[in-house]
């Protein structure tokens, strides 16, 4: 019995600041016939097609939160599947977000109306819990979900295939013991470093700060992403040394990951 391969594929490694380089957040993931997306920043739909992926084969969108760099191409996402009359869409998407988000979903459904609204049954609302641990099935894939601190519905994704490999994405955090748990043993962690250690800011981790928490989980390799311009010409990767000493890769739009 052969297990399929799981590739991770970081589609923007920036942030809400205009790049030529870096698209705003978004990775996706890639298991059998599952291809789930975490984050949908301005330009993600490109960055997608650059990677030869089209939306209408996406399975899942998760959000880690509720921020513009992270949700700001949902509409356009669905506004596009409408077209030219919503047939190209096979299967229901889902969406799948923390507290909060049916509200959210809500006020962009009063906002934009039928621009955004999919055929019948093609779309699929799952609210994850904030107050805790939470998890559910996507094709082979396990998600697991915890609460990190940045925003109240804010959320990491751990991902789990069918092989038993493991990747976590953060989403946007400060320090978070939660985080750690979540990581524990992870493949792969794909960490926001959004400023170098002497610009920290609050709701955000620096380099030694991701290396810390990846250290403390065990992880085999760390992609650092969420970069503004600040760390454009920092040794990241230094940094990070400080705390840990496993792999360590600065995430680039497009670069591709393979788990076996």
């Amino acid at each position: 019995m052969t297990t399929s391969s799981t590739t991770v594929t970081i589609l923007g490694s920036g942030t809400c600041v205009p790049s030529l380089n870096r698209s705003a957040c978004a990775v996706l993931v890639e298991s059998g016939t599952e291809k789930i997306l975490f984050d949908a920043g301005p330009g993600t739909m490109r960055r997608l097609l650059e990677a030869g992926v089209t939306i209408f084969e996406l399975t899942t969108v998760c959000f880690s939160h509720f921020h513009p760099d992270h949700t700001g191409e949902l509409v356009p996402l669905l506004f596009s599947t409408k077209y030219p009359d919503g047939r190209r869409r096979k299967t229901p998407l889902q969406l799948a977000a923390g507290s909060g988000f049916s509200a959210f979903f809500g006020a962009l459904g009063r906002v934009y109306g039928q621009w955004i609204d999919l055929a019948p049954g093609m779309l699929r609302i799952r609210e994850l819990s904030n107050a805790g641990f939470d998890r559910f099935c996507a094709g082979p894939l396990t998600i697991e979900t915890a609460p990190t601190v940045h925003r109240p519905e804010s959320i990491a994704f751990r991902i789990t295939d069918a092989a038993g490999r493991v990747v976590v994405y953060s989403g946007d955090t400060d320090y978070s013991e939660h985080l750690v748990r979540l990581a524990k043993g992870a493949d792969l962690f794909i960490c926001e470093s959004a400023m170098p250690d002497e610009l920290k800011i609050e709701g955000h981790l620096t380099p030694s700060e991701a290396g810390d928490i990846a250290a403390r989980a065990g992880v085999s390799s760390l992609i650092l992403t969420h970069l503004y311009p600040e760390c454009e010409d920092v040794d990241l990767i230094g940094q990070c040394r400080n705390a840990f000493d496993g792999k360590i890769v600065v995430a680039a739009d497009l670069m591709r990951l393979a788990m076996g």
